[in-house]
């Protein structure tokens, strides 16, 4: 069970569940076509996001960077290489927070596929080998407390389990 610590500086810790994308070989202005040939595996991750820090920074017009990238703000799970896993087009995702389902999906209802993510991506920064994409959640975002016990999961993929510390 991974032990994620909660940050300093919030009263509301938000999750949200995703698929994530490893990125195995550099490249930039990848085709879509082409993009499926850049990733090496897949995960399940946290997104985590400091919520009241966010709504206050976005209030005053300012870059809200701080509410999503602090440390620990993105736990993943073990990357399953996508020889041994295939596409992650479909199936199912989901986030248990104290044995609750709090977010379930299917990969099928993304707004972007991951081909299209990265094609996107690359026409503004070179991708390379260990880059992870986090690639979208979906409904059922809501607030942690300390000691909460999350486990995220996407079909086809071992399962994160952590603790909020």
């Amino acid at each position: 069970v991974a032990q994620v610590p909660y940050p300093d500086g919030t009263q509301s810790l938000h999750h949200e569940v995703e698929l994530v994308a490893a990125i195995g070989l550099q490249g930039a202005d990848i085709s879509v076509s082409e993009a499926a040939d850049f990733i090496y595996g897949y995960t399940v991750g946290l997104d985590l996001t400091r919520r009241d820090l966010q709504a206050e920074l976005k209030a005053k017009g300012r870059p809200w960077e701080i509410a999503k990238g602090f440390e620990a703000s993105g736990p993943i799970g073990p990357i399953t290489p996508k020889e041994q896993c295939g596409e992650r087009n479909t199936g199912s995702i989901r986030l248990e927070v104290n044995g609750q389902v709090r977010q379930q999906g299917n990969l099928d209802q993304m707004i972007w596929r991951v081909p299209e993510i990265i094609a996107h991506l690359s026409q503004h920064w070179m991708l390379m080998p260990g880059d992870l994409i986090f690639t979208g959640t979906p409904a059922g975002v809501g607030a942690l407390a300390r000691g909460d016990e999350l486990s995220a999961q996407v079909e086809g993929l071992q399962t994160l389990q952590a603790r909020i510390v």
